[in-house]
């Protein structure tokens, strides 16, 4: 039996979204990103206990694999340079690309994605102000780390204070740590790239590029490898979270519709297409559009109520 829908029931179809109401929403929740990593500064001395905590975790588990990845990005410039790179330059090219690219050629799939991403965002700027954690390369040397950004800054256009650029150390958080959003991006346009490629090489750059982020922000000594799995597990909580989000800001959408179009019939709105559809007189009277026309054809007005009780018609003005 063919299915029949009944008029007036069919379903609203999906609001087209346009990219000059996309980007300035990209820019607030990024500008909310980097005003939150620098806020949650937090305590030096806090900061370095908690990457003291996770280190000493890592060795218990037999997880610490910070030190041999650095010491061999520290011993070998043709990998410790290009992961100088790698960490200070992709993770704020790539993921912009990958937006735009869903954008453009998957808008059915662009605001679940979209979703996604700023909504692990947000937790992770909770894990910034909660958890302050100073990075392997800011501890005590002590500790065999090397901090590569600082070793190769010659080659690139970083300075001491990781990627942020020559004399702009002071407007970065060095210690938003946890959880690692460089793994957690990477993760999400892997997966995008998976999912939405299309091709191969695609499907491998999924795979190849939050693996390559994973090792690369561990030998530059940034991250810990538990900031990294703190990053795969925002993702994860945002992707739980993000259907939840989109019904709520539709909800919210619907509420504001609803109130606009729900105007009192004896509000001056809803007057103003009987008002604007005749002229005014210079008593307060409105006259209609068929009377003036009248008027202006040459034509007696008829006698108004008042008018007939006085026995003659009141002249034209």
């Amino acid at each position: 039996m063919p299915h029949t829908e009944t008029p007036g029931t069919e379903a609203a179809p999906a609001p087209r979204l346009r990219w000059w109401t996309e980007l300035p929403l990209l820019l607030l929740v990024y500008a909310c990103y980097t005003a939150g990593r620098l806020l949650a500064r937090g305590d030096v001395s806090t900061a370095v206990d908690h990457g003291l905590a996770i280190l000493r975790v890592e060795k218990a588990l037999y997880l610490n694999a910070e030190h041999p990845l650095n010491r061999l990005f520290t011993r070998e410039p043709w990998i410790g340079i290009p992961a100088d790179f790698w960490y200070a330059s992709l993770h704020y090219v790539v993921t912009p690309v990958v937006l735009v690219w869903l954008f453009r050629s998957r808008a059915v799939r662009y605001r679940a994605a979209r979703t996604w991403l700023m909504t692990s965002t947000l937790i992770g700027l909770i894990g910034f102000t909660l958890l302050p954690t100073c990075p392997p390369r800011l501890l005590d040397a002590g500790h065999g780390f090397v901090d590569t950004m600082a070793q190769y800054s010659s080659y690139g256009w970083w300075g001491g204070a990781a990627s942020a650029p020559r004399g702009m150390g002071g407007m970065t958080n060095q210690y938003a740590a946890m959880p690692s959003l460089h793994v957690g991006w990477a993760l999400w346009c892997g997966v995008m790239l998976w999912r939405f490629g299309g091709t191969r090489l695609m499907k491998a750059a999924g795979v190849a590029y939050p693996l390559i982020t994973t090792i690369v922000v561990m030998g530059t000594a940034n991250h810990y490898f538990l900031d990294a799995a703190a990053g795969a597990l925002v993702m994860g909580a945002g992707l739980l979270l993000a259907p939840v989000v989109m019904r709520t800001a539709d909800r919210v959408k619907a509420r504001f519709a609803t109130a606009a179009a729900a105007v009192p019939a004896d509000s001056p709105a809803a007057g103003s297409p009987i008002v604007s559809a005749g002229c005014q007189t210079s008593a307060g009277e409105r006259i209609p559009r068929q009377r003036e026309s009248r008027l202006a054809a040459g034509a007696e007005p008829s006698a108004s109520p008042k008018d007939a009780g006085d026995g003659a018609p009141t002249p034209a003005r």
